[in-house]
């Protein structure tokens, strides 16, 4: 891992850019010298670890005294994408403005996607857990359908905060009774993308003996930022 520049903000958090062979990240590291637990925090479909929610999430997280991570893997943000993925988006766009169903669609980008990003995410996950700022143990926030696979692969997960916003391909779906970390998912009632119903079913689906369900109202990207205070307290129970 190579750190290739660093920021210390006005509320003490420290955050570093790094490389990791071809996998471009972010770290953010609370003011405290001790050792603190790991939340790793994922973007939706692709977008960049660039996207200011994210990075104000982080840093929130952070300066409650977490070390909190992202990366850019295999198709997101900057990075090359193969061709049919720059298709299936094509797709989508056609599909969307056409008024038609999109689900298959969706199936193969965001599946490809998770499959790719995986092994990359915990390619990373062991690289962070070598730093002597940090110690675990290990949380998940953000994409729905990677963490899935990752709270099932990688048993160094021990909470998970999902945004039901993001489709979750058929894959991750079978393999939600399999997630069996606490559980926090957050839904917006009225996401113009994403069919309540099928969030209510995941949500059902988990393995989880301690799962929570929060709902508000609003589009897709109207999440109250109370519920990243909330958050907070999630991982207070499970990580500290």
């Amino acid at each position: 891992m190579h750190f290739t520049s660093e920021e210390r903000h006005e509320d003490g958090v420290l955050s570093r850019e790094f490389t990791l062979g071809e996998i471009p990240g972010i770290l953010w590291t609370p003011r405290s010298a001790a050792p603190t637990p790991l939340v790793l925090m994922a973007h939706n479909n692709g977008l960049p670890m660039a996207q200011p929610r994210l990075r104000a999430r982080a840093r929130h997280t952070a300066a409650a005294g977490y070390a909190v991570a992202t990366i850019d893997a295999a198709g997101c943000g900057d990075r090359p994408r193969t061709a049919a993925e720059e298709q299936a988006r094509a797709d989508l766009r056609r599909a969307m403005g056409a008024g038609e169903p999109v689900d298959e669609i969706f199936e193969s980008l965001v599946g490809s996607m998770v499959e790719r990003a995986v092994p990359e995410w915990r390619t990373t996950l062991d690289a962070l857990l070598t730093l002597p700022e940090i110690d675990g143990p290990v949380g998940y926030s953000g994409w729905t359908a990677l963490g899935i696979r990752l709270a099932v692969a990688d048993p160094r997960i021990r909470a998970a905060g999902f945004f039901a916003g993001g489709y979750v391909p058929r894959a991750q779906r079978e393999e939600a009774r399999q997630v069996t970390v606490p559980l926090l998912l957050l839904l917006q009632w009225d996401d113009e993308g994403n069919p309540r119903q099928r969030a209510l079913d995941l949500f059902d689906a988990f393995g989880s003996e301690e799962k929570t369900l929060h709902a508000n109202m609003g589009g897709h990207v109207g999440t109250p930022w109370f519920e990243v205070e909330d958050g907070g307290r999630f991982y207070d129970r499970h990580l500290k």
